[in-house]
């Protein structure tokens, strides 16, 4: 009975399962969530600039980016549904109409089997290493809330670039899991196993940064909110706008790498989707410095609006559903306590 009592007297006051599973329902929800505002973007890219075989799309299920192929361009793929929309709104309506409601998660399965599991090892590897952290600071939340987001997204990107590699390379043509193995074993043998993480750099520049911004300021609006409402403990209400805003924040700061980290993913997925020798795009600051040359500054900063639109509700409800899931399951445990003798 003491040992399972030191389970879950912790801070977060949960045991590892609980928090693995509050937070995969978390990423269930959010995924759910927000999917369909991505599915009608790339529905809209589509129409206006029909995708070509071996043409790469990102595709974002509110949890992580995963690169898309075009195998076959007069395929009959979700994304190249026939339809002609007049905006974002129409999009969603005739989506509907015509396809049904479940076209709006169209693609959504196969991309939630590495999600899911990635965003549960993120937020419990997250809480875990904050609740280390907070006693060595001197009970400094804010600062073990930063570092241990960096961290934990360091990890978490770490673990999951060679598996997204080897999704994009079975997407581009069926390989059976012999010739798979042999493909692996080729690209290591003639570029070293780090080549097993290409585009992780781009990545780990616009995750990391996000995370440990994200997490402080998540720490700070929470403590605002709690001292501007006189809520003892803060409320789901809470979670969730300062999951929201410190995402917006975080997501602006961080737009730069993430306009550059989306080319580097999209041209090393169309040089391994055509196996070409070719020498891939350049350091990220060398890419950073030619959309400046094309672009200007606000090049830079394209696309922040819709990013806004994504990421401020991804955050909220990943968050608020997660910190939810975890005062349920610090009740429950509580109230076992008291029932045992």
């Amino acid at each position: 009975m003491k040992e399972k009592e030191a389970l879950i007297t912790g801070t977060t006051g949960i045991t590892l399962s609980q928090q693995i599973i509050a937070s995969s329902t978390g990423a269930l929800l959010t995924s759910l969530f927000v999917t369909p505002l991505d599915v009608v973007k790339i529905r809209l890219q589509a129409q206006s600039k029909p995708f070509i075989k071996g043409k790469c799309f990102v595709y974002c299920n509110g949890l992580m980016d995963h690169l898309c192929v075009c195998v076959n361009g007069n395929s009959k793929a979700w994304y190249r549904a026939p339809g002609q929309f007049r905006g974002t709104a129409d999009a969603f309506i005739q989506i509907i109409r015509n396809e049904g409601v479940r076209s709006l998660w169209s693609g959504l399965p196969p991309t939630l089997i590495m999600a899911v599991p990635a965003t549960a090892f993120y937020f419990t590897f997250y809480d875990q290493l904050r609740d280390i952290l907070i006693p060595r600071l001197r009970g400094n939340t804010e600062t073990a809330s930063l570092l241990a987001g960096a961290t934990a997204r360091l990890g978490s990107v770490t673990l999951i670039s060679p598996l997204e590699l080897i999704r994009t390379k079975m997407q581009s043509r069926p390989l059976s899991y012999r010739e798979l193995c042999l493909c692996i074993q080729s690209s290591v043998v003639k570029d070293g196993w780090l080549s097993l993480w290409k585009g992780w750099g781009p990545t780990v520049l616009r995750d990391v940064p996000f995370s440990a911004l994200y997490w402080f300021n998540y720490e700070l609006g929470k403590k605002w909110l709690c001292q501007k409402y006189n809520s003892p403990e803060p409320t789901f209400s809470i979670y969730f706008l300062a999951g929201a805003v410190s995402g917006s924040i975080a997501s602006i700061v961080t737009l730069p790498f993430d306009v550059v980290k989306t080319r580097r993913q999209i041209e090393v997925g169309e040089l391994e989707v055509f196996s070409t020798s070719q020498k891939r795009s350049t350091s990220t600051w060398k890419v950073m410095n030619t959309i400046l040359a094309e672009n200007g500054f606000n090049g830079l900063f394209a696309g922040l609006i819709p990013r806004l639109i994504k990421v401020a509700p991804a955050c909220a409800v990943m968050i608020s559903t997660y910190e939810f899931g975890k005062t349920f399951f610090r009740k429950l445990n509580k109230e076992k306590q008291l029932k045992t003798p």
